[in-house]
């Protein structure tokens, strides 16, 4: 198995040379068969050209001495008829070699493009789940997907063939053009004569479709983000009959992707016809050029019909030297793609290794975290000791949930200390420190996997028990008990056949079943009824001492029994203590539980006054 992990740290930018690492012994060998395959392909002319003129000759000795030597050798003595089934059989074989060695050639680039895709696309998704949160958060999933498997099929595609037919066109006309020449020197000069034109317009042509093929697949990859976050979405948009407006949205990016792709294609219409007429143009010029030459007997037919063949040979690979650079192009732009994953820094993974479990002490001393140049956390001072269980409560961008993920390591804190168990968050070991704390996120993500997959993702090695314990302590085992497969049930791409409810359950005996020193609830709780809620909150209750607990909520009926509770207000704190007394102290938590008192009794008195209404 190929190692990846050593790639891991490589921030350098990649080239399509350094890709081929590792892989260049097959691409030699490729190229070795290619010239095997090309030698092949020449020796078929040369016996047709020599045939011709043995039979406009009517006599073996017109044959070039070395192709004599083997005709006596092989004992076909002076008879043409006899040469001439020697020479169609040779030919037959050459072929047949030629075409050997050319599969030899396809499978051994096709073996090298393939690994080749294989470790890049590793290194891709190895990269994605190391950069840092803040690059998911700027980057759209669908473009990010195109360049983990369109990007690197264009790049392999280039591997698989044009790598090769770089190799075979620049071996062709090394090693036939001085063949020209050693025919006949002036139509050899004459055959060149349409060369500089041919490449200097394939040269222009890559330089042109570079750019424009960076803009189609751009295009594409706006296209691809639409359709992901729509497919993603789609029960939204039906809700809010949205369909014909999404549908219009992506008829725009559509027509955007054909007119970039159009853009290309009509180009390549340009380069092909363009270099099809200075193609058939030298071949013109041979074929007229060489017509005189025979007739003035400088160059027999033979030689004119090897060296209009040998011309055809070197020609039309020198003109595909633009389709080669329209995938080049094309190569140059996905790996730049590619490239600006790869180049991300990874997050910071710490360098303080610890084993064994935290306790549980959490402080923050001056904690200040900056986001896009706004402070998002301003000078927090907290003190949490292992085994309490502490609200945290705030208005929506208070940064309730902005101090959870500086505690997880997702964002660098920019001043102050933040620490776990006396050691800085920032310089522990990041595998370490997500292994100690079970976290509920605000918007929790489910695979769509079966519930005890799902489940498993908070400790891979849970037994059934383990899953029964913490699906009870969620409140979800009474569910789990309707569904035809119980734990196995496939709950759909991100648990779409649950509940809200479910949902927020299912990820918290995820976090449950970690048995982690430090539980976070992000909000964990707001999808549940009231009676589901305060079971949750008793199987937490017997937990006590056992986790240092945080719940961020909004309803305070889900904080009031913790030990005590942080007020956030624009990214700072600004009340602590425990519910009793910031009950009656002023400020934003004694209006905040006053407003919910009152509410909460407002409805008491309307179901009362309903259930007398019903009753009488």
């Amino acid at each position: 198995m190929e190692q990846i992990s050593s790639l891991q740290g490589d921030q350098s930018p990649n080239t399509l040379w350094s890709l081929t690492a590792g892989e260049r012994h097959r691409y030699a060998a490729a190229v070795l068969a290619m010239a095997v395959t090309n030698l092949c392909m020449f020796g078929a002319p040369v016996l047709g050209g020599q045939a011709l003129d043995a039979i406009s000759a009517d006599d073996l000795s017109s044959l070039h001495p070395w192709l004599l030597n083997v005709v006596n050798t092989v004992g076909l003595g002076g008879s043409l008829r006899e040469f001439l089934w020697f020479a169609a059989g040779a030919t037959v074989a050459l072929t047949a070699l030629g075409g050997l060695f050319m599969y030899l050639r396809g499978r051994l680039a096709a073996r090298a493009s393939e690994r080749i895709a294989r470790r890049t696309r590793q290194r891709l998704y190895n990269r994605l789940h190391h950069v840092s949160a803040s690059f998911h958060d700027k980057n759209d999933t669908g473009d990010l997907v195109q360049r983990c498997s369109s990007d690197i099929e264009t790049l392999r595609v280039f591997l698989v063939t044009d790598v090769i037919e770089i190799g075979r066109a620049v071996m062709l006309v090394l090693c036939l053009v001085p063949v020209l020449f050693a025919i006949h020197v002036e139509l050899a000069w004459l055959s060149l004569f349409m060369m500089p034109f041919i490449t200097l317009g394939a040269y222009l042509f890559f330089k042109r479709v570079k750019s424009v093929f960076q803009a189609t697949d751009e295009a594409e990859g706006v296209l691809t983000a639409g359709l992901q976050e729509n497919l993603t979405g789609i029960r939204v948009v039906k809700a809010f009959a949205r369909q014909a407006h999404e549908t219009e949205r992506f008829a725009v990016n559509n027509a955007e992707f054909r007119d970039r792709n159009h853009q290309l294609m009509r180009l390549m219409g340009y380069y092909w016809s363009i270099s099809d007429f200075f193609a058939m143009t030298q071949m013109g010029i041979v074929l007229l050029a060489g017509g005189y030459f025979a007739m003035q007997q400088s160059i027999t037919v033979g030689d004119l019909f090897i060296f209009i063949t040998c011309e055809s040979i070197v020609i039309w690979p020198v003109r595909h030297l633009g389709r080669v650079l329209t995938d080049s192009g094309k190569a140059v732009v996905a790996l730049e793609r590619i490239d600006h994953i790869l180049t991300q820094a990874e997050e910071p993974k710490g360098f303080t290794p610890l084993h064994g479990r935290a306790k549980g002490n959490i402080q923050a001393t001056g904690l200040s975290l900056r986001y896009d140049e706004a402070n998002i956390l301003d000078q927090i001072n907290v003190d949490i000791r292992a085994g309490d269980t502490v609200g945290i409560v705030g208005a929506p961008g208070s940064g309730k949930s902005t101090l959870i993920r500086a505690l997880l390591g997702l964002y660098p804190y920019h001043s102050g200390s933040l620490t776990l168990d006396g050691e800085e968050i920032s310089e522990l070991n990041r595998h370490w420190l997500r292994n100690q704390i079970g976290v509920v996120l605000q918007d929790p993500f489910l695979y769509s996997r079966s519930i005890a997959d799902n489940i498993r993702v908070g400790r891979s090695r849970a037994n059934d028990t383990h899953l029964q314990q913490a699906a009870g302590e969620a409140a979800l085992l009474s569910s789990i008990e309707t569904f035809n497969n119980g734990f196995e049930e496939i709950i759909g791409e991100r648990g779409v056949t649950l509940s809200g409810g479910q949902r927020q359950r299912l990820a918290l005996a995820r976090a449950l079943v970690k048995d982690a020193p430090v539980l976070v609830l992000d909000d964990a709780l707001s999808a549940v009824d009231s009676n589901t809620e305060a079971h949750i909150l008793a199987a937490l209750a017997q937990r006590k001492g056992k986790h240092t607990t945080l719940i961020v909520a909004h309803r305070l009926s889900t904080i009031h029994h913790t030990d005590y509770i942080l007020v956030m207000d624009k990214g700072a704190v600004v009340q602590a203590g425990p519910h009793d007394e910031l009950a009656h102290e002023v400020g934003p938590y004694r209006n905040l539980y006053r407003i919910q008192s009152e509410l909460d009794e407002q409805i008491r008195s309307d179901l009362q006054s309903a259930g007398e209404h019903n009753h009488v």
